[in-house]
């Protein structure tokens, strides 16, 4: 009998001059950028904590916590590693990744493509397997004026 589980996950940072802007382990050239203690990658981060969710394993700030030094400026693409092997120790494969992102520019069609290359790679799954969305907040809320950007993720595991 196989056995599934689903994640859901949600992160959101702020934006501010000056800083950079990584998405799905690619940085998206922009004025702005997102505010955080690690590269601040919120679709990695959201799908991070599906996984962990997914798994019972509360979230990202319980295993990298942003009062550790350690991780202060990492590359999400790490921790993305870090998640996959605790899923994996649990003898789980990723049936699929569902994400969107909510930002309200750059536009981020163009880059859609590469990011699914990068964490399906990561991830050692068929890119068919990880669809990524971008959508804007229509010019309302701290997304639309463009104070933040979120992202929100929806896994499927199985386990034979």
């Amino acid at each position: 009998m196989t056995k599934h589980r689903i994640g859901f996950g949600y992160d959101i940072h702020r934006l501010a001059e000056g800083e950079e802007l990584w998405l799905g382990g690619l940085l998206i050239p922009h004025h702005k950028g997102s505010v955080g203690h690690s590269d601040a990658d919120v679709l990695i981060h959201a799908i991070c904590d599906a996984l962990l969710g997914a798994i019972s394993l509360g979230d990202i700030g319980m295993h990298f916590p942003d009062t550790d030094p350690k991780w202060k400026g990492v590359d999400s693409k790490l921790l993305l590693k870090e998640v996959l092997n605790k899923v994996l120790e649990r003898d789980y494969s990723i049936g699929n990744i569902d994400a969107t992102i909510c930002l309200e520019k750059p536009k981020l069609r163009p880059h859609i493509d590469a990011m699914r290359s990068c964490l399906a790679s990561i991830l050692a799954i068929d890119i068919d397997d990880l669809s990524i969305k971008a959508t804007t907040s229509e010019k309302m809320s701290f997304v639309g004026t463009e104070a933040g950007i979120k992202a929100y993720a929806v896994v499927l595991l199985y386990k034979d």
